[in-house]
């Protein structure tokens, strides 16, 4: 198993875990009035349910049988690899194709099927282990396919949101990609903050894209500290500061 590749498929199936539970509380009804229920829908909730550490070690039990059930060329994906092998770069392209996500889906082991809708995490005949993964996969391909940057050198060795120091980072486009035209159209940020990053762990990334659309994030949450100033990117970062692996 290649480990730097494995913490990477962990993290994106632990964002993911996280991110389809907090769906699930979004859905769950309240008795308050409709009024007062849309207003709390506008923003993000308190993560709630389980223990963080009981969802650490879910998501380090997935990915664990999962990972190394996996094609041995899928776990090794590197950018070196992806550049210069025709074949994967074509098969591993993204989005993933239909047939891609059945033929890795088809090495899973049959005990996840069962784990995931004990755990609410699909709702067999609505949702089903495909789609709860095809995220998952997806996530792992950029992370680990991604060319090195040119400011690789403001990389830190933590997240910067919530400061965990165990787990990989990614990068963040402080102002998104999508919305670079429109940001100096409207004359919102000079050309050169376009490209500044910060370096979050997969869950506090997937979670910044949740609590706004890329055009609110360039307009309004354009720096770490801006982000940091919101009270449901401060309980996040509380929440899941308490997640730890137990093994590597």
């Amino acid at each position: 198993m290649t480990t730097g590749n494995f913490h990477v498929f962990r993290d994106c199936l632990f964002s993911n875990v996280v991110e389809k539970l907090t769906e699930a509380t979004k859905k769950t009804p309240n008795r308050s009035s409709p009024g007062k229920k849309a207003r709390q829908n506008e923003s993000e909730p308190e993560p709630s349910g389980p223990d963080p550490s009981e969802l650490a070690d879910f998501s380090d039990y997935l990915a664990t049988d999962i990972f190394s059930s996996l094609p041995e060329k899928f776990q090794a994906l590197s950018h070196h690899q992806y550049r210069n092998d025709i074949v994967n770069s074509n098969k591993w392209s993204l989005p993933l194709t239909l047939t891609v996500l059945e033929e890795l889906s088809a090495h899973l082991p049959g005990d996840i099927n069962d784990s995931l809708t004990a755990y609410g995490l699909i709702e067999p005949p609505k949702s089903d282990m495909q789609s709860f993964m095809a995220p998952v996969f997806s996530g792992y391909i950029s992370a680990v396919t991604t060319p090195p940057l040119k400011w690789t050198e403001t990389r830190t060795t933590a997240c910067e949101i919530c400061e965990r120091d165990w787990v990989p980072v990614t990068y963040h486009h402080l102002i998104p990609k999508q919305v670079h035209a429109k940001v100096l159209k409207r004359n919102w940020h000079e050309e050169h903050r376009l490209n500044s990053v910060a370096w979050l762990c997969r869950a506090c990334h997937s979670f910044v894209h949740r609590m706004a659309s890329n055009e609110e994030l360039a307009r309004e949450w354009y720096t770490v500290d801006l982000i940091c100033q919101r009270e449901d990117v401060q309980k996040w970062s509380q929440w899941v500061r308490r997640v730890r692996w137990n093994r590597t």
